[in-house]
Parts: structure tokens; sequence; C-alpha cells
């Protein structure tokens, strides 16, 4: 049992049903909110590389928050331990950062597949990666953090 069992239906729930169609909802929210802050960003950074790599930091850790908060509110309905979610939240995309990383040079270096569909297909493998990691570890709460009881516990 979840939280959203015991919780209710939350605002985008009452639209959308599905908990992983609100987490593509959200993501694809999240995905335009990171490109206004990189513009943004650059926009206060301008000239060379540190402009452009700093407003990439700063959109990152903007972004990453913004999603956080949405993805906590609108998707998983969690609630306490903030700052342990937070740490979990970055850590998972961190490693999907990493893997991105590494892999991008491989579809398009080794490989010989063109840059923009090799990023569409890592974006694709991610997203699906988030999903299960963000639901079974950023935000995930035990039964005893659920509230429910040892026989609740049982019948789950």
């Amino acid at each position: 049992m979840t939280l959203d069992a015991l919780a209710g239906p939350g605002p985008l729930f009452r639209l959308v049903r599905d908990q992983r169609f609100a987490f593509l909802i959200v993501g694809g929210m999240n995905t335009a909110i990171g490109a206004v802050w990189f513009m943004l960003f650059l926009w206060l950074f301008p000239g060379g590389a540190v402009g452009y790599l700093g407003a990439l930091l700063c959109a990152h850790i903007a972004a990453v928050l913004c999603a956080f908060v949405l993805s906590r509110r609108f998707v998983f309905r969690v609630t306490g331990h903030v700052l342990r979610d937070l740490v979990r939240f970055e850590l998972v995309n961190l490693s999907t950062l990493g893997f991105n990383f590494a892999t991008l040079p491989v579809l398009v270096e080794v490989l010989g597949w063109p840059v923009l569909p090799s990023q569409f297909a890592i974006a694709g493998v991610t997203v699906v990666y988030s999903w299960f990691a963000h639901r079974g570890f950023s935000f995930r709460r035990s039964p005893t953090e659920l509230g429910l009881s040892e026989k609740q516990q049982a019948q789950s």
C-alpha cells in the first residue's frame, strides 16, 4: 500500500488516474521548466564556456528543485523526510546524467549513431529508470512510515 491509497487523490490524479502518466506529464513540465531556467541563466552569465557551463550548473540546481517539488507533490504525494528525499532525488538525477555521459559517446563515436537520435534513445531509457528509481528509492516509504498496522502490512 502506498501513501496515495491512504491520502486520496491529489489535484493531478483527479484528472489523471495513472501515476505513471502523471509522472510523464510532470516530467514534460520539468523539461520545459529546465529549459527556461537554462535560458535565464545563460542570459545572466553571457560569454564563453564559463557562461554556458555556469548557466548549466545553476539551471540544473534550479530545475532539480522544481522537479523535486512537482514530483513530490503531484506524482508521489509523500510527506516528511524532505532532505532525505531531496538527496535521494538528486542521486537518481546524477545517476541518469552519468549514464547519459557514458552512453552518448558510445552510441555516437563507436556505433556511429547521429547525436540527436542517440540522445532521444538515452532519454527513453532514463525516463523508465527514473520512474522506478524515484518510486522505489527517492520517495519510498516503509509501511511503518505510512502508518500501517502490522495487520495492514501483512495484507499488502
